[in-house]
């Protein structure tokens, strides 16, 4: 048993069933929730990442391609998985659109590969996106409204959705957005690549009108443990509390990070070049989560109101006696400061 203090409450999770597969070590939140779950079980839980991501390695973790059905069924031989996270996916977007048959392969297809595996008692928690969404339109999308994505990625990953919910209803599936937290190689994430162009003294340009809802990964591998505890099945929605642009996050990230502003810049998604497309408003509604859970599964990203820009130029603004450094960042962003230490 393990006790976790949501954003309301202290909330005791049981063990999952173990052990444990994370797919999909190689990105943010499978990275993320390898590190959670090995802490607390270790010796009981594995990862996988790609055959080809060599630098990816330790204990726990296992070279094995999502759609290669021999090795996976090998993996499951060894292991007898009593549980699976399934976070394993190519979200590239411009890779995806220039090979659409390769995101088929690991998105579709290693979906498919990963069910021939399953034991019909296998608990099986698999992580969506929001892309699969268009955002034409306000935001705040629900569950029950239809996908439209603009990208094969987003394509993909809504027919891997399908796919679940006709062949596992058992399964519960996630839809997430941005993942703020470490990543393996310190290029993974959102947060990294915005805060590498301003290491580097170059020029970051991101969207006035692409919104997502961000969460800490902190707050994600808490959602993990409860849903991989109990047999809460179907579609939910876990984007964070607080709706914000691409240029309002590489704006947190600047002002933080206490980067010169003159090198972040900003455009409509009309002014980008044609590949790859871009979403618009794909926020998403999580309150159904929160009801079915029984508790507020997210703080904001990031915390606390000083941090959320209030107008285009306001990573400009560097108040006095305030720290701006990459030190305060990785406390401020990659690491939910309301997260208790368990």
């Amino acid at each position: 048993m393990v006790s976790v203090e949501p954003s309301d409450r202290v909330v005791t999770f049981a063990d999952p069933p173990l052990p444990l597969l994370v797919t999909g070590v190689a990105g943010v939140a499978g990275y993320n929730a390898f590190r959670y779950f090995e802490s607390r079980f270790p010796g009981r839980v594995i990862g996988t990442r790609r055959v080809e991501n060599w630098r990816l390695c330790g204990p726990g973790i296992a070279a094995c391609d999502i759609h290669d059905r021999d090795g996976m069924r090998r993996l499951f031989d060894r292991h007898q998985f009593a549980s699976v996270l399934h976070a394993e996916g190519t979200c590239k977007l411009k890779s995806c659109e220039l090979d659409p048959t390769m995101a088929w392969r690991v998105n579709v297809d290693g979906v498919e590969n990963l069910l021939s595996q399953l034991a019909p008692e296998t608990r099986l928690v698999h992580l969506s996106v929001d892309l699969v969404f268009s955002g034409r339109g306000n935001g705040g999308h629900r569950e029950d409204e239809p996908t439209d994505p603009v990208t094969v990625y987003g394509h993909t990953m809504a027919v891997a959705e399908r796919l679940l919910l006709e062949r596992r209803p058992s399964a519960c599936l996630l839809r997430i957005s941005l993942p703020m937290g470490v990543s393996f190689n310190g290029h993974a994430g959102a947060i990294d690549w915005i805060q590498s162009r301003f290491q580097k003294q170059k020029p970051a340009t991101l969207y006035y009108d692409e919104v997502r809802t961000p969460t800490y990964t902190d707050c994600l591998n808490r959602v993990f443990h409860a849903l991989l505890s109990n047999r809460l099945a179907g579609l939910y929605h876990a984007g964070g509390p607080r709706p914000l642009s691409l240029y309002e996050i590489a704006q947190i990230v600047n002002r933080i990070g206490g980067y010169d502003p003159d090198h972040l810049q900003g455009c409509l998604r009309h002014q980008a070049g044609p590949v790859p497309p871009r979403a618009g408003n794909v926020s998403m509604d999580s309150s159904r989560l929160a009801a079915a859970l029984g508790f507020t599964p997210f703080d904001p990203w990031p915390c606390g109101e000083d941090t959320v820009p209030t107008h285009r130029d306001w990573h400009r603004e560097r108040p006095p006696g305030e720290e701006y450094s990459p030190r305060r960042l990785a406390e401020m962003l990659y690491r939910n400061p309301r997260a208790a230490s368990v």
